[in-house]
């Protein structure tokens, strides 16, 4: 069988240098993309993979990063969007979006739509990281960027909600050229997924909850059950999961025009820094 070609941001640590742990292990060509320099090289020499290393707060690093997938790679069998994280107090990317709603949904958002040339020739399958914190995330279609309200938890679950609305989306334009596409929720891992944030799960996971809380194995279980299993016959394209299975999400996330209108005011802010930076 023919080795696969995996990519998985967010990679350096936490659930996603789990599962390219556990895919390389398995025979698959890994590429490992991370933030930290040091630490996505660690990695990737490691299992043996290649890496890129990405700052998600900077578009233009993002569609670098896509543009050195494409030249390099003619085939990617699975991308996996797992880079994001909470942050602190509101704070806007050079870009001039809010963090966290740009680290978390723009970014791959914008690296799919890049890619998605070579996603779809590969009939590609495509994996989102969400969160059960979805449900407490909010789409305000007019406020994207939370300038009217901001608090750290809730542009956390809002970022993750548009998460699985992206997912939808994907599956709704591509499914018939042959993507598939899930988002899952890995449980409450012991991760530094929190290390920029001053909300109360940075201090949750460096007190007594963190020893109560999921492995970075646990938690990329689910993950590398959606790579490793066949869509329309495992799981549903389309879905989010939890545990293998189907889980409900914040009821925002089965609003299909909602999905559309995300979809479509993302287009905007994506094509937005690319004028913007080619000016």
């Amino acid at each position: 069988m023919t080795a696969r070609t995996i990519v998985i941001t967010g990679a350096s640590d936490g659930i996603g240098a789990s599962a390219a742990r556990t895919l390389a292990k398995a025979g698959d060509r890994i590429v490992v993309v991370g933030r930290s320099a040091e630490k996505t090289q660690t990695v990737a020499r490691e299992i043996g993979a290649d890496y890129f290393v990405c700052d998600f707060a900077d578009l233009s690093r993002v569609r670098a990063l896509a543009a050195q997938l494409k030249e390099t790679y003619p085939r990617i069998d699975v991308l996996v969007n797992n880079a994001g994280g909470i942050m602190g107090k509101r704070e806007l990317t050079v870009d001039g979006h809010e963090k966290t709603f740009q680290v978390n949904h723009l970014a791959p958002f914008l690296l799919t739509n890049e890619l998605m040339d070579v996603l779809t020739a590969s009939k590609a399958t495509v994996i989102n990281t969400s969160s059960a914190a979805n449900g407490f995330g909010h789409i305000d279609i007019d406020d994207l960027d939370a300038a009217r309200k901001y608090s750290t938890n809730r542009a956390y679950g809002t970022a993750k909600l548009a998460n699985i609305l992206f997912t939808t989306g994907l599956h709704h334009r591509y499914n018939t050229a042959g993507i598939s596409t899930a988002a899952f929720h890995p449980g409450g891992v012991a991760t530094n997924f929190a290390a920029e944030s001053t909300s109360w799960f940075r201090f949750a996971y460096k007190t007594f909850i963190k020893r109560f809380m999921l492995t970075a194995e646990q938690g990329a279980d689910t993950l590398v059950w959606l790579v490793n299993s066949k869509p329309g016959q495992d799981w549903v394209s389309g879905g989010y999961y939890a545990k293998r299975a189907l889980a409900k999400a914040n009821k925002q996330a089965y609003d299909a025009g909602l999905a559309q209108q995300l979809w479509e005011r993302s287009e905007t802010f994506v094509s937005t820094e690319r004028t913007r930076f080619s000016t």
